[in-house]
């Protein structure tokens, strides 16, 4: 029983030492409220590395930067991809209610979906 209990420690202390390695401080990022604020952050945060990626080498410096930027990034697509989602639930409500002459629906979830959509187009 002790040899057991010993292997078992021993192939536990050997599979933490495997594992990968300590990853680098994680950081909130710049908050994505709305979609407004998603897009902007995504326009900023998407020069910001474009201007880094451009240069000729990177640095370690530069590579903490690009670590924290994808934080900002991450938290813009997140908000995107859920207003998109909701945006795309209101058009398929849309489309139904067009198909059944429910004018009433057609009406007010047209308007929500072009709400939602509106910090999408050209003509915000």
């Amino acid at each position: 029983m002790i040899r057991l209990i010993a292997a078992c420690m021993l192939l536990t202390c050997a599979l933490t030492v495997r594992a990968d390695p300590p990853r680098v401080d994680h950081h909130a990022g710049e908050p994505a409220p709305t979609l407004t604020v998603a897009l902007a952050n995504l326009q900023d945060y998407n020069a910001r590395l474009a201007a880094i990626l451009a240069q000729d080498e990177l640095t370690a410096a530069d590579l903490a930067v690009v670590h924290e930027l994808t934080y900002t990034l991450e938290n813009a697509l997140a908000r995107i991809r859920e207003d998109v989602a909701l945006v795309a639930e209101h058009l398929e409500a849309v489309h139904l209610a067009s198909e059944r002459a429910d004018v009433a629906t057609v009406r007010d979830r047209g308007r929500s979906y072009l709400d939602g959509v509106r910090p999408l187009s050209h003509d915000r």
